[in-house]
């Protein structure tokens, strides 16, 4: 089962609601996105942390063979 960009900005804006968040479906197959997500709380953490922590927002659409989300190739970053 696919999932869409707008499913993918919803849950990452569940916890991070005043970030900008841009989606690309960079196959066209719904299963493999990029995402870029800037906000102000990654100031202090490292790429590894902020990762983790937008990993953490979408943990149930990646978990297991049958996970929606099969794919995702992630930029995080805090506003300049």
């Amino acid at each position: 089962m696919a999932i869409t960009p707008e499913e993918i900005e919803s849950l990452i804006r569940e916890k991070f609601p005043s970030a900008k968040i841009t989606i690309t479906d960079i196959a066209g197959d719904g299963n493999h996105y990029a995402a870029e997500v800037i906000d102000e709380s990654f100031r202090g953490m490292n790429r590894v942390q902020q990762h983790r922590a937008v990993n953490a927002a979408l943990k149930a659409q990646m978990e297991g063979s049958n996970g929606a989300l099969h794919a995702l190739a992630l930029t995080t970053k805090f506003p300049d």
